[in-house]
């Protein structure tokens, strides 16, 4: 038995899987806002408990926000502050008595995909993560990469490639910098987008909606996005060259990425012809959870 536990801001999840893949168990429970020891506390107990029902121990993995520090060991790169700094895989193993894998949340979700989902079988996996940020993760012959820093897949932090004037020099990003490429592709970067071309505030979604109904503006938008992500995904091909990139998070849902973002990252792909697959998540939301028991 494989347990995953995907550690997020507001929720906690467990899975339980057998070795086909086959969905045991599943709970989830509210994330201890700011309170480490009690989210520690959280997932053992979320992890006892599955194990008392499904009367058997399982590996465990996990899945969090952020990367385990090489030189430390401990947490770095989390949105969740709560855990920064935090010797989380120590604890935990040390609280259930046991090995652990712990990677992050994007790692996760590639993983998924590559396993069992959409990339299922392929060689090299990009999996992206468009949401409220931006992350991916890299799974080659069906391990996921991490790299001796720790943070292989990190591309939203890398800026817009081939960037035009008007886009220069970028947004400001939590991170520091300016003109991350998730400044500009999360929901939030499109919003904002719309926002400098009308005056009217929209969430992407809504942004989308008006797309599909006609509306010029949002169109003109959603064009705009769908070019900076075929830059942003043809620079990864150009480094990576995977065999496909499968896209997650809210931003993944709209449909026309499949067809529009191929027929245009071919004018920055170093290659007579881009046989790279860009295709829509399986497993959805669950893809992190799974992952993390894939671990």
């Amino acid at each position: 038995m494989k347990l995953g536990i995907d550690l997020g801001g507001t929720k906690i999840e467990i899975i339980a899987l057998d070795d086909a893949g086959r969905e045991l168990l599943r709970r989830r429970v509210p994330t201890p806002s700011g309170n480490y020891p009690a989210t520690l506390q959280a997932i053992a107990a979320l992890v006892h408990d599955a194990e008392a029902e499904l009367r058997q121990r399982g590996s465990l993995g996990i899945g969090a926000p952020g990367a385990l520090s090489k030189a430390t060991g401990r947490i770095k790169n989390s949105n969740s502050v709560a855990l920064i700094g935090q010797p989380i895989l120590q604890d935990l193993e040390s609280l259930l008595q046991r090995k652990i894998k712990i990677s992050n949340d994007a790692n996760c979700f590639a993983l998924s995909e590559a396993t069992d989902g959409a990339a299922a079988g392929e060689e090299v996996v990009f999996g992206v993560i468009l949401g409220t940020g931006v992350g991916a993760g890299i799974v080659v012959n069906g391990h996921v990469l991490t790299g001796p820093n720790g943070i292989a897949g990190e591309w939203g932090h890398n800026p817009l490639p081939w960037p035009q004037a008007h886009e220069l020099p970028g947004p400001q990003c939590y991170c520091g910098k300016q003109g991350c490429i998730e400044t500009f592709l999360s929901g939030t970067g499109m919003a904002k987008l719309y926002q400098a071309e009308t005056g009217e505030s929209l969430r992407a979604e809504e942004i989308v909606a008006r797309a599909e109904q006609g509306d010029a503006a949002c169109e003109h938008s959603l064009q705009t996005y769908e070019n900076r992500l075929a830059r942003s995904l043809a620079h990864v091909i150009n480094i990576l060259d995977p065999d496909v990139i499968v896209l997650g998070g809210g931003m993944s849902n709209i449909e026309q990425l499949y067809t529009n973002v191929p027929a245009l990252w071919g004018d920055w792909v170093f290659s007579d012809r881009v046989d790279t697959r860009l295709v829509k998540n399986q497993f959805g939301d669950s893809s992190g959870v799974r992952g993390a028991a894939w671990l």
